[in-house]
């Protein structure tokens, strides 16, 4: 487990930054918190690191965004709005979880029977100072190599 406190927005975006050059593809990640507390933030520094230009944004209405970077396939999903987690067996949500794909996930907790487990899970919390607190836990071993890799650079 690792957990660290972030400042502002910077801080939050530049840790998933950090994510990014040590995690690998085939990879699922679950970013947990209450609205506001910066998954997104945290998913848009990871896309900009790993070589995406534009905008992000979460896919609060679309349940998923896809994005095709150089690393390979990514796709932030935001399950903030799922009523049923049925709708993510409509949707094809099995098809996703591949070896080739990254899969950042806002909000498993709404369709957590569906998913895949997660390589790393990542709650955002707020710091009574404003900030956010992140708390990283590694459920397979490679998770825990990212994870080894940020802290001796934290």
């Amino acid at each position: 487990m690792l957990v660290l406190s972030l400042p502002d927005e910077q801080a939050t975006q530049n840790i998933g930054a950090a994510l990014a050059a040590t995690c690998e593809t085939g990879a699922v990640i679950w970013l947990t918190g209450t609205l506001g507390a910066g998954k997104t933030t945290l998913s848009r520094g990871w896309l900009q690191a790993l070589g995406h230009h534009g905008a992000v944004k979460s896919p609060t209405y679309t349940i998923v965004e896809p994005y095709l970077l150089p690393c390979g396939q990514v796709y932030h999903f935001d399950l903030y709005r799922l009523n049923d987690p049925e709708e993510l067996e409509l949707m094809g949500i099995r098809d996703y979880f591949s070896a080739a794909h990254l899969c950042l996930i806002e909000w498993p907790e709404k369709g957590e029977a569906l998913l895949q487990l997660p390589d790393l899970s990542i709650n955002l919390a707020h710091e009574s100072k404003g900030g956010r607190i992140m708390t990283a836990t590694a459920h397979t071993d490679r998770a825990k190599n990212w994870l080894n890799k940020i802290a001796g650079h934290a």
